[in-house]
C-alpha cells in the first residue's frame, strides 16, 4: 500500500467509527503500525489545514476521533435543529474538577469535598458522556466509582489528564481565617480614618 491509500484507509476508518478510538484498535483494523498510523493522522490534520476543510483529528489520550472545527458549530446546530446546548453550572464544574483530580472518585467522595448532596449532579454528567463508571471499590457497600471520559477530554481541549492545571500548593491557598483577620483588619482601618 502507498501513502495516499495508507492515508485514506485511516481517513475511512475515523470516519465510519465516529466515536474516539484506540491507536491500537486503528492500527489493528489498519494493518498499519502504531507509529505510522499517528504520522499519517498528522499528515491528514496537515492536509485538512491546507484545505481550510471543517474536518480535524483530535487526541483523546491514547485514542483520535475525526470531528468538524469548532468554529462550524452553530452552522452545524442551525442545520441539525438541535437544542442550544446549555452551559455547566457551578456545581457540575465542581463536581468534574474533583473526579478530574482525585479519580475514580465515589458520590460520597464527591459530597464529602463538597458538603452537599451531589448525586444528582453526578448523574447529569453521566448522561452528558462527561463522566462514567470506572467499576465499584471493594468496600461494604461496594459504591460504584466514576472517573471522566474521552468527551470531557474532548469537551475541554486536552489531550490527557497531565494537561490538567497544577493545583495550587497549600501556601498558595488561602485560608478562612486568612480572610476573616483581613476583613477585620479593614474594619479597624477604616475606623481610625473616620
Amino acid at each position: 500500500m502507498e501513502i495516499k491509500e495508507k492515508t485514506a484507509v485511516i481517513e475511512a476508518i475515523l470516519f465510519a467509527c465516529g466515536e474516539p478510538m484506540e491507536l491500537s484498535r486503528i492500527s489493528s483494523a489498519s494493518g498499519i503500525d502504531c507509529e505510522t498510523v499517528e504520522k499519517l493522522i498528522t499528515l491528514l490534520n496537515d492536509r485538512y489545514d491546507e484545505e481550510c476543510s471543517a474536518l480535524r483529528i483530535v487526541r483523546l489520550d491514547d485514542a483520535f476521533q475525526m470531528c468538524t472545527r469548532e468554529k462550524f458549530a452553530p452552522q452545524i446546530r442551525c442545520a441539525l435543529e438541535t437544542k442550544r446546548n446549555t452551559p455547566l453550572s457551578n456545581a457540575a464544574l465542581e463536581v468534574l474538577a474533583i473526579v478530574a483530580y482525585n479519580q475514580p472518585v465515589t458520590k460520597g467522595f464527591v459530597e464529602n469535598v463538597r458538603g452537599i448532596d451531589s448525586s444528582s449532579v453526578v448523574n447529569s454528567l453521566v448522561e452528558k458522556d462527561l463522566l462514567c463508571e470506572a467499576g465499584r471499590l471493594n468496600v461494604p457497600g461496594k459504591p460504584v466509582a466514576y472517573k471522566t471520559t474521552l468527551n470531557f477530554l474532548r469537551c475541554f481541549n486536552l489531550k490527557s489528564l497531565d494537561e490538567l492545571p497544577d493545583l495550587p500548593s497549600k501556601d498558595g491557598q488561602v485560608s478562612f481565617y486568612d480572610l476573616q483577620n483581613s476583613e477585620a483588619e479593614k474594619q479597624t482601618d477604616s475606623q481610625s480614618i473616620e
